[in-house]
Formats: structure tokens, sequence, C-alpha cells
């Protein structure tokens, strides 16, 4: 049996969870409807993902063919179960909803994140916004077979299914994972069985499957696939790895490594942790608790993804952190700010790679960034091996802490879109 099942209201979006699953090594089957009764014969797989062809028939029937499909997939040996719900919110959401909180009994909770950033759906105060138009006035709403009367996804759930429904708006989300765990907790407590969460991007995402996570619920999934292969990632037992383990230094701020970026991170299982510039700035104390922070953040994670990440935070040009008030406080210029971030920067990654021995290369972009890392370290010099793409090299480190360790380094405007996920990729495949 799998250790996770997502049931699907269309065959099309049962296909495109199980891509965004398989994406992040997990090994994903879909059972095509009319096979449900052989599930047993497709043999084991981690993720099995099985379509009802539901969206547009009458509510009670389509809570018969969900809470039928879960009757004949679930078992002890599942820990994940997942809904998988239209991107643009049509269908029985509620009575199916409905079936997955019945069929699994009072002590589990659905946390619906309708949010499909690489597809322009975003949800914001409870509302749907597709490519920045409020789903209401999308040509979606005038669908024959479904239509759409509303933008407001709280208000489209409570209208549809019979449990209490509660609405988790963005600021608790960016009030960081553990914040947001004490409000599911809270809401649980008051007898929520239903939680409708804002998020705009990808970190979004990744901080609401951590406060789930967090939080010590049993969760359902109920989305477009995103938050699916997110808490995925954390709740789903993976096997050995059968390849290496790599750690990513990120800390080029332009718009070039920005996109890089966000591919990297919808399209590989990443780890990632954000580096708060403001906290590497304000003084020495909170320069070492951030750094500590990160470091033990990611030494957590390092059994989520054979890919674990430190992100400079001003990647997003939101969260980008002036630098003349730290000039003046520390007597420094740009280029000594800079020198400050990229030390710590470099602190995380030595942290990180002493107490995670099986990490057997280092990609990082931003050529001070790489310096700052192999000079804390004590590099006497890199043994060049390849060139993965135009500026971007593959080099062995000898001597030093990092000796026999792997790198590749890119400049922060080198190649296109992909280039991130081409370098690490590469370096992935040569820690085999």
């Amino acid at each position: 049996m799998a250790k996770c099942v997502v049931v699907a209201d269309d065959l099309t979006g049962a296909n495109a969870t199980g891509v965004l699953l398989k994406k992040n090594g997990f090994d994903t089957l879909t059972l095509l409807p009319a096979s449900v009764g052989q599930a047993d014969s497709i043999g084991e797989c981690d993720c099995l993902i099985f379509p009802t062809d539901s969206r547009s028939i009458p509510s009670e029937e389509a809570y018969s063919r969900v809470r039928e499909a879960l009757a004949a997939l679930s078992g002890p040996e599942v820990c994940f179960y997942a809904k998988r719900i239209d991107s643009t919110l049509r269908g029985n959401l509620g009575s199916e909803t409905d079936a997955f909180l019945d069929a699994l009994g009072p002590e589990y909770m659905a946390v619906c994140v309708p949010c499909f950033p690489s597809s322009g759906r975003v949800i914001v105060g409870s509302h749907l916004l597709v490519n920045h138009v409020p789903l209401r006035r999308t040509e979606v709403a005038a669908d024959p077979k479904c239509p759409i009367h509303t933008t407001d996804a709280y208000l489209l759930f409570k209208g549809q299914t019979k449990y209490p429904v509660a609405a988790i708006h963005l600021d608790d989300v960016h009030d960081g994972a553990e914040h947001l765990a004490g409000v599911i907790r809270a809401r649980r407590e008051e007898g929520v069985r239903i939680l409708v969460v804002d998020s705009v991007t990808e970190e979004d995402l990744e901080t609401v499957a951590d406060a789930v996570a967090a939080a010590g619920i049993k969760a359902v999934s109920v989305d477009p696939g995103p938050f699916t292969a997110c808490l995925g990632k954390r709740l789903i037992p993976r096997g050995e790895q059968k390849e290496g383990k790599a750690l990513c230094a990120i800390g080029s701020v332009n718009g070039v490594a920005g996109a890089q970026t966000r591919c990297l991170l919808a399209s590989r299982p990443v780890g990632a942790v954000y580096l708060e510039t403001a906290e590497i700035l304000e003084s020495d104390e909170r320069r070492q608790k951030e750094i500590g922070r990160l470091t033990a953040e990611l030494i957590r994670r390092r059994e989520e993804s054979n890919i674990l990440a430190v992100i400079g935070c001003g990647i997003d040009p939101k969260r980008r952190v002036p630098f003349e008030p730290y000039m003046e406080r520390w007597g420094l210029d740009a280029e000594g700010l800079s020198a400050r971030i990229n030390a710590a920067f470099a602190e995380v990654a030595l942290g990180v790679l002493e107490a995670c021995p099986e990490i057997g290369g280092v990609y990082s972009t931003g050529g001070d960034i790489t310096a700052a890392i192999h000079s804390a370290a004590g590099t006497v010099g890199l043994r060049l091996m390849d060139e993965v793409l135009p500026l971007a090299g593959y080099g062995i480190a000898i001597g030093g802490k990092l000796s026999g360790k792997a790198f590749v380094s890119k400049g922060g405007m080198v190649g296109g879109e992909n280039a991130m996920v081409t370098c690490t990729d590469y370096l992935l495949k040569h820690l085999k």
C-alpha cells in the first residue's frame, strides 16, 4: 500500500498533483477509476493518486464517490491524505472535504490552501485571484457546469460543508511558522474542522506546511497540488536517498537570481530557510542568534530533501533592507556591510556541513558568498573538474575544513531561468 493517498475530482488534476509529488522524489502512481478494487495489484508506491470524476455531479454523489475511494484505499500504512481540488474552486469542495473528515475521524482537520503561484492563483483575505483578477470576474465564473458566484473561498466552503470553517489571513502566515502553528492549534481547540489559509508565494506555502507539521495535528491537505507537495515533504516517510545531498547558499538579490531561485523552489524538493538581513546587521547578538536559527533549522530538515538551501531574504524585492542606516551605525560602506552578510552565509554553511557530513557538495550563487565560504573554511584551492554551463564551474575543494567537498558556483546574473536547477541537478548527479 501507499504512504500517501490523494483523491482528486478529475484525472487531469490527479496527474498534475502526482507530478508535483514525483518532483519531490516520491514514487507516484495514478489509479484509474474503474480499477479502484485492484489497488493491491499495482505494487508498492509512495503516493497513490485516485480521480473520482466528481467535479460536476450532484454533491451527494460526489460525497459517496470520495467515501468509497477512501474505504478502498485507506489503511494503517497511509500517513498522509490529500484532497485535490480545482485551482479555480469549481466543484464539490465542501461535500468532498466532508467525506474525508467523516471517513478519517474527528481527530483530522482539513487545511485548504488554494494557491498555485506558478499558475497565477493566489489567495488573499480568503479571496482567490487568477492572474491578478478576482475569481468571479474571470471566464471560469461562467463555467456552464460549475459556475462561480463569489471570489471568497471561505464562503464557498462554508456554504458547502456541514463542519465549522475558519479563515487564516496573510498576516498570520507572515508572522512565521511558530506563530501560525499556535493559531492552527487554537482554531482546532475551538472546534474548527476546515481552515482556509491565505498564501501568495512558494515561501508562504512552505511556511504553512512548516506550521501544520509543528502544530502536531492530523491534517488533510486540500488544494490544487502545490501545498500537498510542500506538506508531503514533511509528512511522507522517505526511503533511502539514492542521490547525494547538497547545500545551496543563495545570496544574490538581482532579478535574474530571483527568477532562478523561484524556478528551483517550484521544480525541486528544497528544504529552504531565509536569512533575514536586518537581523545580521542590527547587532552582534542578533547576528549570532540568526545564524544559530538558520543552522539549527537546516540541520533539523536534513531528512526532508537532498537539497537544503539558505537564501537571502533580499531575493524578494519587497524584503530588501536599505543599507544607509547600518552604514552609519557600523562605520562601514556598502561593501563592508555586504562582507558582513556574506560572512554570515559562510558561518551557516560551515555549521550545517560540520553537523551533516552526508552533505557532499555546495552550490553557491554570487562570487562574494563563494569566496566567503572558502575563506572561512580555510580552503587552499579548487581542483577544477568541468564547466556546468558558461560561467558556472564544478570543482573539488582542496585543504581546509571542506577538503574533498564538491562545489558548483555561479555568478548571480549568469544563465537563464533554469540555470540554478541545471547547476543543482549537475551537482547531485556527481555526488551519487
